[in-house]
């Protein structure tokens, strides 16, 4: 790639972090293109698609809260991984207001462009509860799809404006149903 494309490429996706960050997933592409000073496009050849810029700024994050994961797992007890990892999970999505919607349909979806790196990242959590679970600290009438549904509900509920206060004291309701273990939040 070209110098002066790779610094749009790059320009683009900083631009669109913190436009999603502030107008959500559905934030205008002609917004995004006009504040990082390039034309419409010049976004399209970079990203044809909206969820192809999705994927270019998730996929990062998604591929390091996978590494996280093993991680946590090599360094933590299987309850404390787990829900370390899972606070890991929601940080990361409450930085982009509705992601929630498009992770949850690139995992229906083989042929979404996001569908592997969220397979990957649901696959890290789900080995993390089957760990927990086979320690005896976690339910063992969940699995990966159950948890990854509860979680996201988690990262839902902090988008929806005057519930953010919420969010953390039903985290730590969840967990105390999900982590056998006495929970101390």
């Amino acid at each position: 790639m070209r110098a002066d494309a790779k610094a749009n490429h790059d320009r683009l996706l900083a631009v669109a972090g913190t436009v999603i960050t502030e107008h959500g997933t559905d934030a205008s592409m002609r917004d995004i293109a006009r504040k990082a000073g390039v034309g419409l496009a010049t976004l399209q050849r970079h990203f044809p698609t909206r969820e192809s810029l999705l994927e270019a700024l998730l996929r990062t994050g998604f591929d390091e809260l996978t590494d996280r994961a093993a991680q946590v797992e090599a360094t933590s007890p299987p309850d404390e991984a787990l829900v370390l990892w899972l606070r890991d999970f929601i940080a990361l999505c409450t930085n982009y207001r509705g992601v929630v919607g498009s992770m949850m349909q690139a995992i229906e979806d083989p042929d979404s462009a996001l569908h592997t790196s969220c397979v990957a990242m649901r696959g890290s959590g789900a080995r993390l509860l089957t760990r927990a679970q086979e320690a005896g600290e976690a339910r063992t009438d969940l699995d990966g799809a159950d948890l990854f549904a509860l979680v996201s509900s988690l990262v839902w509920l902090r988008d929806q404006p005057g519930l953010e206060g919420r969010a953390e004291r039903l985290f730590d309701l969840v967990m105390s149903a999900v982590v056998t273990k006495r929970w101390a939040g």
